[in-house]
């Protein structure tokens, strides 16, 4: 009879199984940008920052059919960092208007940074092939239309729906092979 007793990490942690390489590095990437940018939460576009700089597939995904895209969501974050461009301050996502939601995947991070790694978590369980990915991830900001992430993505001309149709097509894809 197999235990039914769940493994414990130290809180605050995320198994390292459950991410690929990739995720893992923007995961902890976010965190050092938010701290960078003197945020006291790493929010989604943190998240995509560091996902833009860790994982060439999601690279590839947001390339695909308009090349400049990754050049321009980029431009726009850099901009972000250096306190010029977009203005997020005092928006919801940072500005402790939100209680921060109770989560040991990822304590620090913004309730819709949370609920997209819980996203990416799910979605890689349901495609059941291996860890989240940068591109479960991905998938998991686009389709948040009220997140910093999706802002920034539909500013440098990403269509959100067309991502996460293209990933949708790939995970069932990876699903049925």
């Amino acid at each position: 009879m197999q235990s039914r007793t769940r493994e414990t990490e130290p809180a605050g942690t995320v198994r390292a199984s459950r991410l690929s390489a990739e995720l893992a590095a923007a995961a902890a990437g976010d965190r050092r940008r938010a701290v960078r940018d003197g945020e006291r939460q790493a929010d989604t576009a943190h998240l995509l920052h560091a996902l833009l700089e860790a994982d060439p597939e999601a690279c590839r995904v947001l390339a695909e059919g308009d090349a400049g895209q990754v050049g321009r969501l980029l431009g726009y974050l850099v901009q972000r960092t250096i306190g010029y461009g977009l203005r997020w301050s005092g928006s919801v996502e940072d500005s402790g208007a939100l209680s921060r939601l109770p989560c040991d995947e990822v304590p620090g991070w913004s309730p819709a940074a949370t609920a997209a790694m819980a996203g990416a978590l799910a979605r890689a369980r349901a495609r059941g092939t291996g860890p989240a990915t940068g591109t479960d991830l991905l998938a998991a900001l686009a389709r948040d239309s009220r997140c910093r992430a999706a802002e920034v993505l539909g500013r440098a001309g990403v269509d959100t729906g067309r991502v996460t149709a293209r990933l949708d097509a790939v995970s069932r894809h990876e699903q049925q092979g």
